[in-house]
């Protein structure tokens, strides 16, 4: 009973530090996730930046796995080249080394000040960065915690017989050793805690310097299988993959040279604990060193593995709405948000072609457009299900923000598409029924129109992407302008159709400029958001002009 209950106490405390990296890596992506993403995008196109970048960001994470798990989603939706992308993997399994490093040593006497720090700075203050600052703290004081209770536990089981000849018998089998502790490290989810958790075996004595090593070696090749069996694309998954082959073969190399390589390293440190967390660093330091320059060739060759996947045949069907990355709200509403540049890409193409329905009759644009429709809202669907999935409690303030900045641009763009491919097309469909045929001066009108609200559009996508301001006041003062268009070139074509005395096409183009000007209105309404946030949006709504009606 005594060492059943021994064990138990053992994989509480596991579990105990394997929850306090997991509050650790949820704190830093709550509170700071969307600094990280905008440091992803924008400045580690070149190798040394990644590179540090990744040594950061594991710091930060303490978790290779989540900084991998991020990487890789970015690599695989184009925000992050595949090259650089590598380069972050690198200083990632580097950064990993600094952690362990640090948690090596008895440094217990601070996780009760960690606690309680932490535990003070989460429910005193209403601030989302603050609580998840506190988050953090109580997160390191926990793995702190946890380590000292694990090496407290497994000193009296030094000379267990059983364990001792289990531990032994893996020490003696290099090869078998490596493939349980990728194996255990895969179930942790965390190359941090596997590598403490040989640490503590080692200084237990339950393991000696050369076992010791060669778990280390699994370790490292187990933190590189959760990004990879949780990417469900190719694209997905030739960032893990390299991170994989990368550490692959430093296995390779290191495995027929562990008993010398505890000689090398007995100068720094002669305890197996010792050796196994120095080892751990100068592993993935020597890979670092070894791989950095070829990362671009290796880019390549993964790309030849692993080439890009035939587009799917049905447009409907969502490409980055990665289940895996709901962890990461960050991650995640990257996804949502460059699935809704899909729906844009379709609006924006259903209006270009509307001047040539209109001006020529072509019904085969008109009923391409028309299918476009349904697969607008089958991604619409897609996209909102995918930001519920999420859910609030994972997000932050600037976080939550941005869920619903990506919920109103999904709902206004497809009720453009409605507008583009039911009345819009339904009107077209009218006109070429009729034989009727727009004077010059319509079409003219409706050229100008069309022209104000392509611009619009682009405009629209600025303010969404970047969240820019000018872009969105620009916007919004567009939308008087195009009201005053429609008035003009309404009251112009009455008066033609009065000098006329018939009513060809006035039905219709009076209509077709009304639905313009709907469209043009949730076009405008993506700049509310950003310029309500930044006190920027006028109390005082403009008065829509009332157009004239066709039956005066």
């Amino acid at each position: 009973m005594k060492g059943t209950f021994a064990l138990l106490d053992i994989a509480g405390y596991v579990a105990l530090l394997l929850w306090g990296t997991h509050m650790v890596t949820s704190g830093v992506l709550r509170g700071y996730g969307s600094v990280l993403r905008r440091w992803l995008e924008r400045y580690l196109s070149h190798r040394p930046a990644a590179f540090a970048f990744g040594i950061c960001i594991t710091a930060l994470l303490q978790s290779s796995t989540a900084a991998g798990l991020m990487a890789a989603s970015f690599a695989a939706n184009g925000f992050l080249g595949l090259a650089p992308g590598l380069a972050v993997m690198l200083g990632a399994n580097v950064g990993t080394t600094l952690i362990v490093q640090v948690m090596s040593f008895d440094i217990s006497v601070v996780a009760p000040v960690l606690i309680l720090l932490g535990f003070v700075i989460h429910r005193r203050t209403d601030d989302a960065r603050y609580e998840n600052l506190g988050r953090v703290a109580i997160g390191l004081g926990l793995m702190l915690l946890s380590l000292h209770l694990l090496v407290a536990s497994l000193a009296p089981m030094e000379n267990a017989q059983v364990l001792r000849a289990v531990v032994l018998s893996l020490a003696s089998e290099p090869v078998l050793a490596v493939l349980v502790a990728a194996l255990l490290t895969w179930l942790f989810h965390s190359s941090v805690a596997m590598v403490l958790l040989i640490a503590s075996l080692a200084n237990a004595g339950v393991v000696d310097a050369t076992g010791a090593l060669a778990l280390v070696l699994g370790a490292n090749l187990g933190g590189t299988l959760p990004a990879l069996l949780e990417a469900h694309t190719p694209i997905a998954r030739r960032l893990p993959l390299g991170n994989l082959l990368v550490r692959a073969v430093g296995c390779i190399i290191c495995l027929p040279l562990l008993h010398p390589l505890t000689q090398w390293l007995a100068p720094l440190g002669a305890s197996p604990a010792r050796m196994a967390v120095n080892f751990h660093t100068a592993f993935n330091l020597g890979l670092a060193v070894l791989f950095i320059l070829p990362v671009e060739r290796m880019a390549q060759l993964l790309v030849r593995v692993l080439p890009d996947p035939p587009r799917p045949e049905d447009p409907g069907v969502p490409q980055y709405l990665d289940e895996g990355a709901l962890e990461s709200a960050n991650v995640a509403l990257a996804n949502a948000a460059r699935e809704s540049m899909r729906m844009a890409d379709m609006v924006e193409g259903m209006l270009k072609g509307l001047v040539e329905v209109f001006g020529k009759d072509d019904r085969a644009r008109a009923a391409a457009i028309s299918r476009m429709d349904p697969w607008l809202d089958r991604l619409g669907m897609a996209i909102r299900e995918y930001l519920a999935d999420l859910g609030a409690e994972a997000l932050n303030e600037e976080d939550g923000e941005r869920s619903q900045e990506i919920l109103a641009f999904v709902i206004n763009i497809e009720h453009i598409g409605d507008i583009t491919a039911n009345n819009l097309m339904e009107f077209a469909a009218k006109k070429a029924e009729r034989g009727q045929d727009f004077s010059a001066d319509d079409i003219q009108d409706l050229a100008a129109m069309h022209h104000l609200v392509m611009e619009s559009l682009r405009l629209g996508l600025t303010v969404f992407l970047r969240g820019d301001l000018r872009a969105a006041q620009q916007l919004v003062a567009r939308k008087e302008m195009l009201w005053r268009l429609e008035n003009d070139a309404s009251e112009r074509h009455i008066r033609a159709l009065r000098e006329r005395r018939d009513g060809g096409g006035g039905d219709v183009y009076l209509r077709i400029l009304r639905d313009l000007k709907r469209v043009h209105s949730h076009l405008a309404a993506l700049a509310y958001l950003p310029l309500e946030r930044a006190g920027l949006l006028q109390a005082r709504l403009v008065r829509e002009p009332v157009a004239p009606s066709a039956t005066h």
